[in-house]
């Protein structure tokens, strides 16, 4: 059975103190408590460190040599356990964070100026990915995920949400023409994703009933492959806000079948582990994500 930190600092406190009784105060513990962790460390190591009479504690020879490394130990503890508290004032270290292309450079990269003014000494590694990554297997500290989730195991923080609209570039519809109505999209070159095939139900209302799962013209797996086919006039689109709201702002790209499109938000998450305390790095992101992001 191995020595506890308890009955190390037990031990230096009555060495220091010079008694058990005082060292009892300094703890904040009972003589027994103090008296007791030290008959166990005795009992674990097989030596006797002090020799105790009714007037005095002397210290033996391998209690001499004992208390050296005894003192290393705590003050190892004590200088890790210090790391951790500044650590926690002032974060630092890798943060490894994942999402999907079209919100990393949409949302995240224009935030990375800012977050790293604030906090310089995190060491921020971001990859992209269309798919849903295991976080445990990419390494991944903290992932967003936009869209309903799916897996239990991990825990998250609602970020925001974002709408989903029927686009198309001004020069398309020049071109193909604006359509008037849901059943004339059919008449459309319709730009969708290769999965997940959700995405491919487009928030509008209809003859038959609500939402529209339209027959791609063109795929594509990316979010942010398809925001470029559509800016460079080669059909109509489906996309979130988040990644449209720029180019919908400058007139590159404009909405079609605005009166029948529903409301269709999409929720966005942080998502991590969490077995301990959340490392500040992964708190202080997600806290700086949460504020900055347009809702």
């Amino acid at each position: 059975m191995k020595s506890t930190l308890d009955e190390l600092q037990a031990y230096v406190a009555v060495i220091d103190c010079g008694s058990i009784s005082a060292a009892a105060e300094l703890l904040e513990q009972t003589a027994s408590a103090v008296s007791r962790a030290l008959s166990r460390l005795e009992e674990k190591l097989d030596v006797t460190l002090l020799r105790r009479t009714t007037r005095r504690l002397e210290i033996t020879e391998e209690g001499q040599a004992f208390l050296l490394q005894a003192r290393k130990i705590i003050a190892s503890v004590e200088e890790a356990e210090e790391q951790m508290a500044l650590r926690r004032q002032k974060p630092a270290g890798r943060l490894r964070v994942n999402a999907a292309s079209p919100f990393m450079l949409h949302v995240v990269v224009p935030l990375v100026d800012g977050f790293r003014a604030l906090y310089p000494d995190i060491e921020l590694e971001l990859n992209s990915s269309d798919q849903i990554i295991d976080l445990l297997e990419q390494r991944t500290d903290v992932a967003i995920r936009i869209g309903p989730l799916r897996d239990s195991t991990l825990h998250a923080r609602p970020l925001g949400s974002s709408q989903r609209r029927v686009l198309a570039s001004p020069a398309y519809l020049q071109r193909a023409g604006v359509p008037e109505t849901v059943d004339a999209l059919r008449q459309h070159c319709l730009i969708g994703f290769t999965q997940p095939e959700s995405l491919n139900l487009w928030p509008l209302r209809h003859a038959q009933g609500d939402g529209w799962m339209i027959n791609p013209s063109l795929y594509a797996s990316s979010g942010e492959t398809i925001r470029q086919l559509g800016l460079a006039g080669n059909g109509i689109v489906c996309l979130s806000d988040f990644m449209t709201a720029a180019d919908c702002a400058l007139g590159n790209l404009v909405q079609v079948c605005a009166q029948d499109t529903l409301e269709s938000m999409q929720p966005i998450n942080a998502v991590y582990y969490r077995n301990t305390a959340l490392a500040a790095r992964i708190t202080c992101f997600i806290d700086y994500l949460s504020s900055h992001m347009v809702r």
